[in-house]
């Protein structure tokens, strides 16, 4: 497995085209309405279906949704205008959301439920081609510089969205909470479409050979297969690839654990007052997470280090740890540092996973995140289900515990290989 950690020149490392923090910006502002939608829609499928198979149904649905959007996107983001398609997707997001406001009562379950595919599988495809694109955006030495910007707006507009959510939809109710959703989805569609940054190579002359070698009938089997089975060609061609999407899947299992049973730790906490728990927890984290992209731009870029493979397996090994001791029942401070530390350990891992993936080749590229959104998105729902199970029988930390405990051990396992690999090669 290589370690691509490489050595960027500080000078092109240091400045990102002034437009792309306008792209930054919108691509939070999206973030934050996808974060207060995920809210608004759960609490309106459960009171639209009168009881809590309602949210788990709308859940589920979005996930899948999620999962076939990351099947589809490395497709879609190899054929078609990368611009257009992002655009396409804010734009279905935010007619679904008005749909779904403006409908009447006695239409609101058979609306709702088909539309969460909606909602899951644009996002999915949005932010592949997004993630994709970036190092045509920005220039592939300060894609990591551009990973850390992005990290950083979006974990501040998710804990925002997920603050804001429930004052929001008691102050101003459902639909009115539906359009704010919509609207910023609309202003982010508005942002990529005038954006004046390119989103792919340049066209190249297909020559006879193909690239890696094969000629004739053969390149063209080669096509026919890869258009098949994208994720086995991305997983031959570069293995590294699948260690991460492998562990990702893992993770996003353990993040399902530890969002479902934060809201019980809390009760259990502090009965009086969870809210105030979670609260605390989530603005600490995005504390940690912000400081992430200080570490990032600060201490390596500066230094001409690239995150790599290892940043990505310690990073995974610093967040579920942290995760594992927040429900330990430590004192205030301890826990406070902690959840800095998952914080910290949450951003570092985005943005070296992103980084690393993005060195590979644009026809590359946008499989690899879309088998990696699909990944997370199979972690995340049979996280949700089998932890909402398990948390009836066990507590939350065990269930936390052994969910966070299984991508430590491969992470730590995949750091292993790759030092290695490393020593090998020096």
């Amino acid at each position: 497995m290589p370690d691509t950690a490489q050595q960027v020149p500080r000078q092109t490392a240091e400045k990102l085209p002034r437009v792309f923090y306008r792209l930054a910006l919108g691509d939070a502002l999206s973030t934050y309405g996808s974060q207060l939608d995920l809210v608004a829609l759960s609490l309106f499928a459960y009171e639209a279906a009168g009881n809590a198979l309602g949210t788990a149904g709308y859940l589920i649905l979005r996930l899948t949704g999620g999962f076939a959007g990351g099947m589809l996107a490395g497709r879609l983001v190899a054929r078609t205008d990368r611009r257009r398609l992002m655009t396409g997707c804010a734009l279905a997001q935010a007619v679904a959301l008005v749909v779904v406001a403006l409908v009447p009562p006695s239409a609101r379950i058979p609306v709702l439920y088909p539309l969460a595919l909606v909602f899951g599988g644009a996002a999915a495809v949005c932010a592949v081609a997004l993630r994709t694109s970036i190092p045509e955006m920005v220039g592939s030495e300060r894609r990591a510089r551009a990973n850390s910007l992005m990290a950083s707006c979006r974990s501040a507009a998710m804990v925002l969205g997920f603050a804001s959510a429930g004052v929001v939809v008691a102050w101003a109710g459902f639909r009115a909470a539906l359009l704010i959703d919509a609207a910023s989805f609309l202003v982010f569609a508005a942002v990529v479409f005038r954006l004046p940054l390119r989103t792919r190579p340049e066209p190249v002359e297909q020559s006879a050979v193909d690239p890696a070698g094969d000629t004739g009938d053969a390149a063209g089997a080669r096509k026919r297969f890869g258009s098949q089975w994208q994720a086995l060609i991305v997983l031959r061609a570069a293995p590294v690839v699948g260690a991460m999407a492998g562990i990702r899947l893992l993770d996003a299992f353990g993040s399902a654990a530890h969002n479902i049973s934060l809201p019980v730790f809390a009760n259990q906490h502090d009965p009086g007052n969870p809210a105030a728990v979670l609260g605390m927890f989530w603005a600490t984290w995005a504390v940690g997470n912000l400081g992430a992209q200080q570490l990032v731009s600060r201490l390596l870029l500066r230094r001409g280090i690239e995150p790599g493979e290892r940043a990505f397996a310690l990073g995974t090994c610093l967040m579920s740890g942290c995760f594992i001791l927040v429900f330990t029942g430590l004192p205030t401070p301890l826990f406070l540092l902690v959840a800095i530390g998952a914080g910290l350990g949450d951003g570092f891992t985005e943005i070296s996973y992103t980084t690393r993936i993005q060195a590979l080749a644009d026809e590359r590229r946008g499989q690899a995140f879309g088998l990696l959104a699909s990944a997370e998105n199979v972690g995340m729902g049979t996280g949700m289900l089998l932890s909402g199970s398990l948390l009836a029988l066990l507590s939350p930390l065990t269930v936390v515990g052994v969910s966070h405990a299984v991508p430590i051990v491969l992470a730590l396992g995949f750091l292993v290989l790759v030092t290695r690999s490393r020593s090998r090669r020096h």
